[in-house]
């Protein structure tokens, strides 16, 4: 069945209806990873959103559910240039055409996602519809396209209610906006007993739990859209408890601190990013999936210092907070999919955690 993806500049580009055959509105959005599709589409920042994929073959090694970094897949949308109908892994539990199918996801395939990409990396994302319909009425979609904003997406992705991971160490409260399950797992590999707790869980809640530590999630969306967690967060700066931040949860910190964060032009997104501690002088190969971030010249120089920083654009990935255990970081170090190399920063964590105790 034939399908289309229609841009808010009124590009249209035709393909192979994979997955649902409904018609969605989303923000397209694009990443650069080469393996782990299987993560992207299970990361709960993708909610509200579509993504291009910009390797060409996808699906060849199937869906293996042990991988899913949620309980769900979360975009809109999938649009990729060869979808693999055939997978090949003793591992796989299905194929992507009848996960997507199965989870009412409506996709593209057979599309030029080089071209596409060269796009929105030259105009910047915008929103776009997938629809198998041929008789649409460009100037209705663009009018729809036009009017499309994602809204309330934390909400959607937070879990309902709190939930442990069990461990013999260190207490550890993570804050859920979208948390991706290898967050917890690799607080509770270094021995951590982790309790999740749904996004808009108060400030008081969290303190009361008597934690050694608090760990802010990544999330999708708009940061200045999270009003009431952000007022939250500022309740927990307040304390002594050791903090670490990632993704959405290291934007919330910078804004309930006075800092201020803007929309990226196309975002990072992909699983090959650097980044720079300047703290060591190192650089780290990172996965990335974000469209917000922390103004550099809004940040207060007696509240916190830029820690990291992209090495292609130079944009924030990360603050340390003066007079505080805190650090937060823009990218992941959970890194799912994606190389491993700043997965040290949880030690960091414990670290901060342990001179607490010891203090």
């Amino acid at each position: 069945m034939k399908a289309f993806l229609i841009l808010e500049d009124g590009t249209v580009f035709t393909g192979v209806s994979i997955g649902s055959t409904k018609e969605v509105v989303s923000e397209i959005v694009f990443n650069t990873s080469m393996t782990g599709y299987l993560e992207v589409l299970t990361d709960p920042s993708y909610a509200g959103q579509a993504v291009v994929m910009t390797y060409p073959l996808i699906g060849n090694y199937g869906i293996c559910h042990e991988d899913m970094e949620s309980l769900k897949p979360w975009p809109d949308g999938y649009i990729v240039r060869e979808l693999s109908r055939i997978p090949s892994n003793f591992r796989c539990n299905e194929s992507i055409q009848d996960f997507l199918e199965r989870h009412d996801i409506p996709g593209i395939a057979g599309v030029d996602t080089r071209a596409l990409t060269k796009i929105l990396r030259e105009k910047g994302t915008m929103n776009g519809m997938i629809t198998t319909n041929e008789n649409y009425k460009i100037d209705e979609v663009i009018g729809k396209l036009k009017e499309y904003t994602p809204r309330e997406v934390v909400k959607k992705v937070t879990c309902s209610e709190k939930y442990e991971l069990k461990g013999d160490g260190f207490k550890v409260a993570l804050m859920d906006f979208g948390a991706k399950k290898n967050i917890a797992r690799s607080l509770n590999e270094r021995g951590c007993n982790v309790t999740v707790y749904p996004a808009f869980t108060s400030a008081q809640e969290i303190i009361a739990s008597n934690p050694d530590g608090i760990m802010l999630s990544n999330g999708p969306g708009d940061p200045k859209e999270c009003v009431t967690i952000i007022e939250e967060l500022k309740e927990l700066y307040n304390t002594d408890i050791p903090i670490f931040a990632i993704c959405l949860g290291h934007q919330l910190m910078a804004l309930a601190n006075g800092a201020d964060t803007h929309k990226m032009k196309y975002g990072h997104r992909g699983a090959n990013h650097p980044v720079k501690d300047l703290k060591t002088g190192k650089v780290y190969i990172s996965s990335q999936n974000h469209g917000y971030v922390v103004d550099s010249d809004t940040i207060s120089p007696d509240v916190a210092e830029v820690g990291f920083v992209n090495v292609n654009d130079k944009t924030v990935e990360g603050l340390r907070y003066k007079n505080k255990e805190i650090f937060t970081v823009q990218f992941h170090p959970e890194a799912c999919p994606g190389p491993q190399d700043s997965s040290l920063l949880f030690d960091e964590f414990i670290d901060m955690m342990r001179r607490k105790n010891n203090a």
